[in-house]
């Protein structure tokens, strides 16, 4: 190597380094633009022939803002009330049947009421008490969103310039490199598609039977199931085993064997099933491989981890299985 080339990728190493250093406090807010305008790229490369390529981005932006944002602030709005009516005492569940339950079962007496409202208290107690940080999350998420929103236009508006330019300067064989691409997109799709597709089926089938069973509120825990769904084996669960449980408590044993079979037989078998036919042949990877890159997402990224984890590793495959087939070729 002369010192030419060492000057070359001493400089692009610095600079590298440099770049990652400067996004990395907003890298989430970086990747989830990515994530979006990935998914949203097809619906903007047809409607861009119709009204430009400048106003595609902004209407895209607009109809996704209604579709994600309002059913989150309903949700959220949702979840305020029924802590306010916990913390009253309203909750609407039969408590004092469900704590006789544990008391004829068990032999001891649990206050799970008395529990409730006093998490509850605390909840707005810490919320009202932490009232800086808040303001400051609440600054620092309003920057991220603007950021995203930001970022969103270009990437839709150039994306496939961007995504071309990759391409040459990816310095392997063109066959190689559209190999890898592809596999690279088909990864990606799967993981982004597959989960929402998949965690919405899920929930639906959750509030079906959660209905079926008299449940309070089905409509509510349906969008609370729908968002645990993303969390692959254990997301639905969380809702529809301890409603079943509930029910048998409040001596329902009809209603509540139904839900907990119910949620065996169908709400399971949709994870099981359907989830390895939509993401993972798709994606080419074990369902072990994704688990872990769900929850190392999660717990590296928070949220937009649940996409980029399974990703990341797809791509990691995607470029051993490169090395495997073609490096003898380079």
């Amino acid at each position: 190597m002369n010192k030419q080339r060492g000057f070359l990728l001493f400089s692009l190493a610095l600079s590298g380094l440099v770049g990652l250093y400067v996004v990395l406090p907003f890298i989430e807010y970086v990747l989830a633009s990515v994530l979006l305008a990935y998914a949203l790229y097809p619906l903007h490369a047809r409607l861009a022939p119709h009204i430009g390529p400048r106003l595609s981005p902004i209407a895209l932006i607009a109809l996704t803002g209604g579709v994600v944002v309002l059913p989150f602030v309903l949700v959220s709005l949702a979840l305020v009330r029924d802590l306010r009516a916990l913390a009253a005492g309203e909750s609407g569940l039969r408590i004092g049947e469900v704590e006789a339950s544990i008391a004829t079962y068990t032999g001891r007496e649990v206050d799970i009421e008395g529990l409730a409202m006093l998490g509850a208290e605390m909840a707005f107690e810490s919320s009202f008490d932490g009232i800086t940080e808040l303001f400051g999350a609440a600054l620092q998420a309003l920057f991220g969103l603007a950021l995203v929103l930001f970022l969103l236009y270009y990437l839709l508006k150039d994306g496939a310039c961007f995504v071309s330019w990759l391409k040459e300067a990816t310095p392997l064989p063109p066959d190689v490199t559209d190999r890898l691409y592809c596999r690279i997109d088909a990864t990606t799709w799967a993981v982004i598609v597959g989960h929402i597709f998949v965690a919405f089926v899920q929930g639906l089938a959750g509030g079906i039977g959660l209905l079926i069973a008299g449940v309070p509120s089905p409509v509510f825990w349906t969008a609370v199931m729908v968002l645990l769904a993303l969390l692959p084996l254990i997301g639905a669960f969380l809702v529809w085993a301890p409603a079943g449980v509930y029910l048998l408590l409040i001596g329902q044993p009809y209603a509540g064997l139904f839900l907990l079979v119910y949620g065996v037989v169908v709400v399971s078998m949709i994870d099981n099933y359907l989830r390895p036919i939509v993401i993972d042949s798709g994606a080419q990877l074990n369902p072990g491989v994704i688990l872990v890159g769900v929850f190392g997402g999660i717990y590296s990224l928070g949220f937009v981890g649940l996409f980029v984890g399974p990703i990341a590793l797809g791509i990691l495959g995607a470029t051993l299985s490169t090395v495997t087939n073609d490096y003898h070729r380079l």
